[in-house]
């Protein structure tokens, strides 16, 4: 299967790449690189993948040194006629869109940026699938749609009205731009609700990193809410397989829908929603402390109220993913951190104190 992956210098996206070249699949990357975070772990990700950074450019296919079968391409999702044009000419069997502007607190920043990547960009992708015969779409939406919604687990049978950043108003956006693609053009979606994915290679803006690089050079952490949070911390291998089995079983209309009563993430179309996460929320003074011991340091604190945009809890209900894929994470937390405290001691050794 020929697949085009967005995001392939981010964290996610990175994994799912070598999990499918690893299996035998054409893979072209995507990514535009932007400097959201340090450029270098990206460039470093795409390095694993056997893209050398001196041959990157903008719109331009570079082709791996490790991976016969894997090429990557410099390229923003808003730019409408070099999306089309990569679409004509390279004639994908499936999409899975994992790039978008990430974070909910920056959001607040600039908001801008998620407009142009979420929005723009994700309808640049259904034009193209719609114009090129793509009917197999995966794509990335977040546990933040569910907002103001105080009921747990979250369900995908529930409505997600109310979101309380921009984040999450373009993810909610990105599943109902994907049904109505689903429902006029037959086009086979399915949006993944991401919950606190963590792992080697992850993102350093998230609490794994931060925690760690404050931890191993002397500096407290700040622990939000007073310690008082948690949330369904997912390792990342956990999270690719759960896209691949989404990948090879493209959304199906379903028998079930009912127009008089209908449920959010099924459809008489070709459309699914599922959450995809650990569902076992950890309270995240337990999580510092299992990175505490993986470390073998103390983490100095400073305790903190809530930041603006962010909620207390998240928990996934994943029964749908497990009924309907057999689907389950199994990577305990200790053992998840380890691999990643293992990971960051060499990756950034030379910035430890």
């Amino acid at each position: 299967m020929k697949i085009l992956v967005t995001g392939t210098a981010g964290f996610i996206g990175f994994h799912l790449a070598k999990k499918l070249l690893e299996r035998g699949d054409e893979v072209v990357g995507l990514d535009n690189i932007n400097d959201y975070y340090d450029v270098n772990l990206k460039y470093a990700r795409l390095n694993e993948l056997g893209i050398n950074k001196d041959e990157i450019s903008s719109n331009k296919l570079v082709s791996s040194k490790t991976f016969p079968k894997h090429k990557f391409i410099k390229m923003d999702l808003a730019n409408t006629d070099e999306i089309y044009a990569l679409f004509e000419k390279e004639k994908f069997d499936a999409v899975c869109n994992l790039a978008a502007q990430a974070g909910v607190r920056y959001s607040l920043e600039n908001p801008h940026a998620y407009i142009d990547s979420n929005v723009k960009g994700f309808m640049n992708i259904l034009e193209a699938c719609r114009h090129n015969d793509v009917n197999n779409l995966a794509y990335a939406s977040s546990s933040s749609v569910y907002g103001l919604n105080k009921s747990q687990p979250f369900k995908t049978s529930d409505h997600t009205d109310h979101p309380i950043s921009l984040y999450a108003a373009t993810k909610k956006s990105n599943e109902m731009m994907a049904h109505t693609y689903s429902h006029l053009y037959n086009i086979s979606t399915t949006g993944l609700r991401f919950f606190t994915v963590y792992g080697p290679w992850g993102r350093p803006d998230m609490a794994p990193i931060l925690f760690a690089d404050a931890i191993l050079n002397d500096r407290p952490i700040k622990v939000f809410n007073h310690g008082n949070m948690s949330r369904d911390f997912t390792y990342v291998g956990d999270i690719v397989d759960g896209i691949v089995k989404v990948i090879d079983n493209p959304a199906k209309a379903s028998e079930s829908f009912d127009a008089n009563n209908p449920e959010p993430s099924i459809s008489s179309a070709p459309y699914r929603i599922y959450n995809i996460g650990n569902n076992a929320p950890v309270q995240l003074l337990d999580f510092i402390k299992t990175l505490e011991n993986s470390i073998g340091i103390e983490a100095k604190k400073n305790f903190m109220d809530m930041q603006d945009g962010d909620v207390v809890s998240t928990y996934a209900d994943t029964n749908d993913l497990i009924k309907d894929f057999d689907y389950k994470p199994d990577t305990d937390l200790t053992d998840g951190i380890s691999e990643f405290v293992s990971w960051y001691r060499e990756f950034y050794k030379g910035k430890i104190n």
